[in-house]
């Protein structure tokens, strides 16, 4: 049932209506009362309240129990289109929100999103598209509702809070999206977040040069300006239509051919000290190793079979969801590959 609508109240009160009115009009034509009398017991016999004298004649009593019987009709429907909507409202969405708690709370290694606007909507339809476990932290109705109607696990609450993040599940998360259009509210979340969880990968939202560098000094491990983001991908969709458009699909999650994936070299794993040459990435997996991010900081681009893998290294390889799984496989620790 879809709730109690403004229809079902005055189909309602027009049946309540046209019952007193039909009753009213058939006592002053079979008893002969006056109408205010007739109302009286229209009124007494619809609700089952009780009766002054028992009605004389065939017709009186027939029309008396019709009376009774659509009273009992009427005000029986409107009981349970009531008690339906009250179950709706109150009982469901209590257990919605108990359910969604629960799940909250058997997060693990997940994303939280704080800030549900423009561009966490946007963070969040990636994360979907990937399979990313994620929860919405915002206190904005509108907020609430999108991520209620795509059937997010979100809270109500407020990310410079840290009983808020702490409910999200900050102890357990793997990273932290700040995406508040406030750029003070996002200081704040990332100096709280940072305080408790050094270690956590936090990913901030700024909308100035001042912003972005005050955000950084807070212990941003990344800080996005979508002013600026958005600027330089114009220009390159001017310059370089093809190769931008290109690199769009790439890094996007929806794309289900080919993906880049970022994969951390651990001292547990087999490929340790070996070369890529050694491995033989390209022929084991079907994937390609195009970039690897050093231990030490540096970045190189188009690393060559001679290139040694060490602890700490992070790899970037492209591929499809296959090959991206079997190079992961090559890198597990190993324990999980005995």
């Amino acid at each position: 049932m879809d709730g109690f609508s403004r229809r079902d109240m005055w189909a309602i009160l027009a049946a309540i209506a046209l019952l007193f009115t039909v009753g009213t009009i058939g006592f002053v034509w079979a008893l002969g009362e006056t109408w205010h009398a007739a109302l009286y017991r229209t009124i007494v016999s619809a609700s089952l309240t009780g009766l002054d004298s028992t009605p004389r004649g065939m017709w009186a009593e027939l029309l008396t129990i019709v009376i009774v019987l659509s009273g009992v009709a009427i005000f029986g429907y409107f009981a349970a289109q009531l008690f339906d909507e009250i179950a709706h409202g109150v009982l469901g969405g209590a257990w919605r929100e108990k359910r969604r708690r629960k799940m909250i709370e058997q997060l693990r290694d997940h994303i939280i999103v704080c800030g549900y606007g423009r561009v966490g909507r946007h963070a969040v339809e990636e994360f979907r598209a990937a399979g990313v476990s994620y929860v919405i932290l915002d206190h904005s109705e509108d907020a609430l509702a999108a991520a209620e109607e795509h059937d997010d696990l979100f809270l109500r609450g407020d990310g410079s809070k840290d009983e808020d993040l702490t409910r999200a599940g900050l102890d357990r998360a793997r990273g932290l999206i700040v995406a508040s259009d406030d750029d003070a509210d996002n200081l704040y979340i990332t100096l709280s977040a940072k305080a408790r969880r050094p270690d956590l990968t936090v990913i901030a939202r700024a909308s100035t040069d001042d912003a972005e560098r005050k955000l950084r000094l807070a212990g941003a491990d990344r800080v996005v300006t979508p002013y600026t983001t958005a600027g330089r991908v114009m220009a390159n969709l001017m310059m370089r239509p093809q190769v931008t458009a290109f690199v769009n699909v790439l890094t996007s999650s929806r794309e289900p051919n080919l993906n880049f994936e970022e994969i951390e070299v651990r001292s547990s794993c087999a490929a340790v000290g070996k070369t890529i040459g050694e491995l033989d990435v390209a022929k084991k997996t079907g994937s390609y190793i195009v970039a690897i991010r050093k231990s030490g900081g540096e970045l190189e681009l188009r690393p060559s079979k001679a290139t040694r893998l060490e602890v700490g290294d992070i790899i970037v390889g492209i591929g499809s969801p296959d090959e991206i799984r079997s190079l992961e496989r090559m890198f597990e620790d190993r324990a999980a590959v005995v």
